[in-house]
């Protein structure tokens, strides 16, 4: 089953199978909104709803509570929390995945009062990325069914406000959609994506986006660039490596800020000869996500038709064990020249991000990303809800506060701790690829990443953890999340505004 999203009107949306009419709360009763019809469904709607019937019916204060009015008739009525505001994003979010939800396989109506909405565009975009994400599923059915946006006004929007709440719709839909196929790639088997199969479906997909171009290395010109942390990491695996190298350039004769994103592309980590547990293997095909967060990125900011161009890189490789695999200290030559003993090969990431943060400097950005599901440290401290982000310059960290509040992707700043530099010096080659055992381990493998920005403005995104979860809750579904998507679309985003400003 797919879910597509799309404008309707009051009359049309009656006829669904589930309409959802959202409430506000204040002083515990909850309020709708004069612009909902006085009957839906063959239900009278009233404009308050007090605070023992909330009660008794389960319909509480938190953005995404639920509560379905059930009839005899063919369409169901339910109420949705929007929290205590009109304004809240993430309470957007929240109200468009519990309708969703509340739907099951069928098609659903979201009644959506804008005069007391502040931007119609970011909060109907916010409702139908949250519908969408929810409804995705890794095993789809043929069926297509609708996610429909009623608009409403007293007593109609403006053109103006239609117009914007369809140009959310369509935003909405952009991003879900980039989300979403991020989510399909992380998900599949690793049997089915091996590097090579990963390539294939990114450069399909992007091949399709205006203004992107789209170049997929195999091991011959992998070798020929030098590439030695992915050729290293890759030998273990009798599947061949792949670097996937895209751009997007929607002004090739305007100077626009340029961002350079880099994504670890491990397709399956058994740990090569540092053996993980069977226990920790299990989840192990999700170490490609930050490969597939940066093309998803890429591929939202052509379909956004974003003014700024980007750099996306996406090393693609397994970890395995085997009679050629990388041993512990062995040393291995990155593309910049620089050398990293490897004395644990489990610590792989770092290695294949090496080479592509050293190409991300060739192109001479304004600022480096880096994303990847790359230490178990970052789950210990912060969950599996709070993704990581260092940064080495403020004016970055600010970018991305504002664009996490904006996301609700939570993300917590973490310190590039100078004196831990000690930690990861070698005595045969530039650096090891570890820092003290069980010491901050975090932190040692950003500064190891750091080492190959060139000292540019570069931010690097730890999701261990929130890279996937273990069961629905909210908009997030179970499985692969490609947190920090929304996330890197909303920075680039500003970049972008700023620029034109």
């Amino acid at each position: 089953m797919a879910r597509t999203a799309r404008i309707s009107t009051p009359v049309e949306a009656a006829t669904q199978p589930t309409v959802v009419v959202p409430v506000v709360f204040g002083e515990g009763a909850a309020f709708i909104a004069e612009s909902v019809p006085a009957n839906l469904g063959g239900q009278s709607i009233p404009r308050s709803l007090s605070k023992e019937w909330c009660t008794k019916q389960g319909l509480k204060p938190e953005a995404g509570s639920l509560t379905v009015l059930r009839t005899l008739k063919d369409t169901n009525v339910a109420f949705v929390s929007l929290g205590t505001s009109y304004n809240s994003l993430e309470g957007y979010r929240l109200a468009g995945a519990a309708a969703a939800r509340c739907a099951n396989d069928d098609s659903v109506a979201f009644f959506l009062p804008t005069d007391g909405i502040d931007d119609p565009l970011d909060a109907t975009q916010a409702l139908v990325t949250g519908a969408l994400l929810a409804s995705y599923k890794y095993k789809q059915g043929d069926a297509i069914t609708t996610f429909d946006v009623v608009p409403l006004g007293s007593p109609l929007p403006s053109v103006e406000t239609h117009d914007d709440v369809t140009e959310g719709l369509q935003r909405g839909e952009a991003v879900a959609s980039g989300v979403n196929w991020a989510k399909f790639l992380v998900d599949s088997p690793a049997g089915y994506m091996p590097p090579k199969e990963l390539a294939r479906q990114v450069q399909t997909r992007l091949e399709d986006d205006e203004h992107v171009s789209v170049e997929v290395w195999a091991e011959p010109r992998i070798r020929e660039e030098r590439l030695g942390g992915l050729l290293g990491v890759g030998e273990g695996s009798a599947q061949p490596c792949r670097l996937v190298y895209a751009t997007y350039d929607p002004s090739p004769d305007v100077e626009l800020p340029h961002i350079a994103l880099v994504g670890k592309g491990v397709t399956f980590d058994s740990g090569g000869l540092s053996l993980k547990s069977g226990d920790a293997m299990m989840a192990m095909k999700t170490d490609m996500t930050g490969a597939a967060i940066v093309m998803a990125a890429i591929s939202i900011a052509s379909r956004l038709a974003l003014e700024v161009k980007i750099t996306a890189i996406a090393p693609m490789t397994e970890n395995l064990p085997s009679d050629r695999a990388t041993k512990p200290g062995d040393v291995l030559t990155i593309r910049n020249g620089m050398t990293i003993e490897v004395l644990n090969t489990d610590a792989e990431g770092r290695l294949i991000l090496a080479d592509g943060l050293s190409l991300a400097v060739e192109v001479n950005p304004d600022a480096i990303v880096d994303v990847a599901t790359l230490t178990g440290a970052q789950r210990v401290a912060l969950g599996d809800e709070v993704g990581a982000i260092f940064t080495s310059t403020d004016e970055l960290a600010d970018y991305f506060a504002v664009a996490s509040s904006r996301s609700g992707e939570a993300l917590w700043r973490m310190p590039l701790v100078e004196k831990y530099e000690s930690t990861i010096e070698s005595d045969v080659a530039d650096m090891k690829n570890m820092g003290k055992p069980g010491n901050g381990g975090m932190i040692a493998a950003a500064l190891i990443l750091q080492r190959f920005t060139d000292g540019r403005p570069w931010a690097h995104i730890d999701i261990a953890g929130p890279g996937r979860s273990d069961s629905h809750r909210g908009y997030t579904t179970k499985g692969a999340t490609a947190f920090s998507a929304r996330t890197i679309v909303e920075f680039l985003e500003a970049v972008a505004e700023e620029a034109r400003d």
